[in-house]
């Protein structure tokens, strides 16, 4: 299959560069897959489309600063961009300039308070790193680092918040969840007293995961692996909900991913932690999820094929189409899609 077949023409004007005002009243493409209808809402009306005993299922994980610049010992400025925790204070980075940080190289973030040295060159171009300092990692990163927004994002974020979901909660993260930025402490209120479970699922996400496809065709193609864990109360609203023929909604795509990664193939789910590099794409049979809320992806991305994959190409082709001509807001802060 080719990449090609993946790829939409989206106007420049359309990549949203700063988050709604409220949250909940970006708008909602539903999709319904057995009759291929195309319904234009706000996300606040996803709530219509839930149903008693149905679970949702999102991804808790928090986005760290994980943007920051320093200086070799040279005084060249460098910047790290930290994807993934190896272990301990060892961290898989992309750094720039690539070309002049080489394995021994030493850097100085934030006047002292950081140092870190490249220990190898990781397969992809990315490096492992290890840091130095005292204190505490995290209240160090909180000083000196900034959110990682995408590239396609111009515009500074004035509120940090506004790239974290209301319910992150475990610190790990090189980019946000997005299907969850549309989510309100009130609107999840009003899905749990209409009935509706709320599971979590723990994803650091990596920037691997929203990068385009190099390759020629989407076989050749391989995934960066995140770090994922899931609890046993967890599994067991999901599991329930299989057994009593109700839906599991998943959150966005990273949500999927470990779903699909642990599920056996009744669906069912049981307490995990580890790494997952599922790669997802039209011809894979889902185990898990019955409908998927997501935001509007990069063309020729592993996103928009594992969407592909879920709700058939040529129908989500056609979907994106009809959101460039209706002018939806596309990518991290954009409009948002239920695929039911």
């Amino acid at each position: 299959m080719k990449v090609t077949e993946f790829d939409y023409d989206l106007p420049e004007n359309l990549i949203a560069q700063t988050p709604i005002l409220h949250r909940d009243e970006s708008r909602l493409m539903v999709l319904n897959r057995k009759n291929k209808s195309i319904e234009h809402k706000i996300f606040k009306n996803i709530i219509d489309y839930l149903e008693p005993g149905d679970c949702l299922v999102r991804n808790n994980t928090k986005v760290i600063p994980a943007r920051i610049y320093g200086k070799k010992e040279t005084g060249a400025n460098v910047e790290f961009l930290l994807l993934k925790n190896i272990e301990g204070d060892f961290w898989e980075t992309i750094v720039r300039p690539g070309n002049k940080l080489h394995p021994g190289t030493k850097v100085i973030f934030g006047d002292g308070l950081l140092k870190a040295e490249i220990i190898e060159q990781m397969e992809g171009g990315t490096r492992k790193v290890k840091f130095e300092y005292e204190g505490i990692f995290n209240e160090i990163l909180d000083k000196i680092g900034l959110m990682p927004l995408p590239l396609y994002i111009h515009e500074e974020l004035k509120e940090k918040d506004r790239y974290q979901t209301v319910y992150a909660k475990y610190k790990g993260s090189a980019a946000a969840p997005t299907a969850g930025l549309h989510f309100t402490e009130e609107l999840l209120q009003q899905i749990e007293q209409k009935g509706i479970q709320i599971a979590n699922v723990t994803l650091h996400v990596g920037i691997g995961t929203f990068r385009p496809v190099k390759e020629e065709t989407v076989e050749e193609h391989k995934m960066h692996t995140e770090h994922f864990y899931i609890k046993p109360e967890d599994c067991e609203k999901i599991n329930r909900t299989k057994s009593q023929g109700k839906r599991v909604i998943s959150v966005g795509t990273t949500s999927c991913r470990v779903l699909e990664t642990i599920a056996d193939e009744n669906g069912k789910v049981a307490p995990t932690e580890g790494d997952t590099g599922i790669y997802i794409y039209p011809g894979y049979k889902f185990k898990c999820i019955d409908a998927l809320i997501t935001n509007f992806h990069l063309p020729q991305s592993t996103l928009l094929m594992l969407v592909s994959a879920f709700a058939d190409r040529e129908f989500i082709m056609k979907a994106y189409k009809e959101a460039v001509n209706e002018k939806y807001r596309f990518f991290s802060f954009g409009d948002a899609m239920f695929i039911n």
